[in-house]
């Protein structure tokens, strides 16, 4: 079963500083048939005008991960990551993947502190499999020749291939295709995945995709991306 999700059904916010589409139901966008989708509950697409971002403000009980697409944003927390001395730099460039376990409680802030350039980015929240954990941070790059014709994973609950290492049943993959790069992945027809294409075209599953456009899959067997025309996508497989 496959359910395609356009790019122009997304809710949106203009705040001025800050546009933003929302995947799934998400502050003063809510449509009860997008409150997520198995334990992926979010997925803002973000843009942060220069010299902007959002002030300190309050998570928990939350597996965050930032994607950078253009620009850089820079994190500061309540651990001290972002901070002088603190165990992490904060700056999150694209390539990067950055997890924020929320845990019992966290506070952090994140700016673009460039003159005249805008900040593109993914937000994604997953469900934690357990509440009340300690807080914690972690961050990675991938280089584009990691994720070339192929499907990266970059972030999974035992950290395998070098990933992030999330608090839930999940794992995230990123790609990038053009032309005749393909591939096929097995995928548990008990379990859920989400393709999320984040620019560029492609087909999944024989279903064309445009930047922005998602497709949600359930009881199938297996995930097939080709004839990418210069997409950058992220495939996430979800506990049921």
């Amino acid at each position: 079963m496959m359910a395609l999700r356009k790019s122009c059904e997304r809710g949106y916010a203009d705040h001025g500083w800050l546009k933003s589409f929302h995947s799934f139901s998400f502050a003063d966008y809510y449509d009860p048939k997008h409150m997520g989708f198995g334990n992926l509950r979010v997925i803002n697409e973000d843009r942060i005008a220069p010299g902007t971002g959002f002030g300190t403000h309050g998570h928990r009980d939350m597996e965050i991960i930032s994607y950078v697409l253009d620009g850089e944003l820079a994190h500061k927390d309540s651990m001290g990551d972002g901070s002088e001395g603190g165990a992490h730099g904060g700056v999150i460039r694209p390539g990067d993947v950055q997890r924020m376990s929320a845990g019992r409680g966290v506070r952090h802030s994140e700016f673009n502190h460039a003159p005249d350039a805008n900040t593109h980015f993914l937000q994604i929240w997953i469900m934690p499999d357990q509440l009340g954990i300690a807080p914690g941070y972690e961050q990675k790059h991938f280089a584009d020749a990691e994720k070339r014709g192929q499907l990266r994973l970059v972030a999974s609950p035992d950290g395998a291939d070098g990933s992030v290492t999330i608090h839930a049943d999940a794992r995230m993959y990123a790609g990038l295709f053009d032309g005749a790069e393909s591939v096929e992945l097995p995928i548990d027809p008990a379990r859920r995945s989400y393709v999320h294409l984040v620019r560029g075209q492609m087909s999944v599953n024989g279903q064309r995709l445009r930047g922005g456009d998602a497709l949600a899959l359930s009881e199938e067997s297996r995930l097939q991306l080709a004839e990418g025309d210069n997409a950058e996508v992220i495939v996430f497989d979800l506990a049921a």
